[in-house]
């Protein structure tokens, strides 16, 4: 008999589940709830998330709850009486008095080698740290926020270049492969949940537009993780002229036997444009975007600008 689940997610990065779910012939995905449809564009024209668009195209009944919370969401679920719950970036807290439903629990895949970066921001808050390894976990979800015990994981490495929605790609797929597996395990009593280590954890709250700021006393290696961490938002920018620059570039070395510049300082070789770090690193510039302008390539602003001797970039 197959195992049947209910499916609670939103975003792109829930679709490889989903699609997995759907092609298991040992699963049978009796229901998706997913957020209702929001305005979104410049138009502010009503849109299905990216959930309930694969739900539909392949025959499956979607339920779209305002709050997960609310009765007409908890009859719902004990109607379908499903044997388990997968939620995937659902985008809600899930109430305690819903976790008992499902006779394996609610299984949650997670963007990160927990315990660590629990929390909101798993994959951009470990590029913008530096880290070279991350990976899924499947896990049971409590009451606590990201906090349940863990049933398996996938480790991958994170690419030297690689941006927040590169791997958050990457990982999407992983975990698809991860929570089909679980799921069979669970429902053989294969696999025993493992009790997270606190002292172990760490925290990947959620993005805030400031932490786009670029510090020009951090390394250029530092500072080109914030631009890959933070992609597409809030990116990572500063001040020129007054005005707001988002930035791309990558690090290079500079001959530390020159004179040190001032950090955020803009120097120029041929149509090239590097600014100054800190440790003896400079970040060479390969596109800019001004507010309310397009992003163009860093050699065009450069010429666009007339930049002066020892114009600085304002953090």
């Amino acid at each position: 008999m197959a195992l049947r689940i209910i499916f609670c997610g939103t975003p792109e990065f829930a679709l490889p589940a989903l699609r997995a779910l759907v092609a298991a012939p040992d699963i049978s995905v009796e229901a998706v709830i997913t957020q209702p449809d929001r305005p979104r564009g410049r138009g502010r024209e009503m849109a299905a998330p990216p959930a309930k668009e694969l739900a539909i195209d392949a025959g499956l009944h979607v339920f779209q709850p305002e709050k997960i919370r609310s009765v007409s969401a908890r009859d719902f679920i004990t109607n379908v009486a499903p044997n388990a719950i997968v939620i995937i970036a659902y985008g809600q807290i899930i109430p305690g008095v819903l976790l008992d439903i499902p006779r394996l629990g609610w299984i949650n895949v997670h963007a990160s080698l927990l315990p660590r970066y629990r929390g909101a921001a798993p994959i951009q808050w470990a590029i913008v740290n530096g880290e070279t390894r991350t990976g899924v976990t499947t896990m049971r979800i409590d009451a606590g926020l990201d906090t349940g015990p863990m049933l398996e994981k996938t480790e991958i490495e994170i690419g030297p270049d690689e941006t927040a929605p590169e791997l958050s790609k990457r990982l999407a797929e992983a975990g698809a492969e991860l929570i089909v597996s679980t799921l069979r395990k669970l429902d053989r009593g294969e696999v025993q949940p493992q009790p997270q280590d606190p002292s172990l954890a760490t925290h990947a709250r959620p993005l805030k537009k400031e932490d786009g700021s670029v510090d020009w006393n951090l390394s250029a290696q530092a500072i080109y993780n914030r631009i890959r961490g933070l992609e597409p938002w809030p990116g990572a920018y500063a001040k020129f002229r007054g005005q707001l620059c988002q930035l791309w570039g990558r690090p290079i070395e500079i001959e530390r036997e020159k004179t040190p510049q001032t950090p955020g300082t803009i120097s120029l070789s041929a149509s090239e444009a590097f600014v100054a770090c800190a440790d003896g690193t400079s970040l060479r510039l390969e596109a800019v975007k001004l507010e309310g302008r397009k992003r163009i390539a860093a050699r065009d602003f450069v010429n666009g600008a007339h930049l002066k001797p020892g114009e600085i970039f304002g953090g």
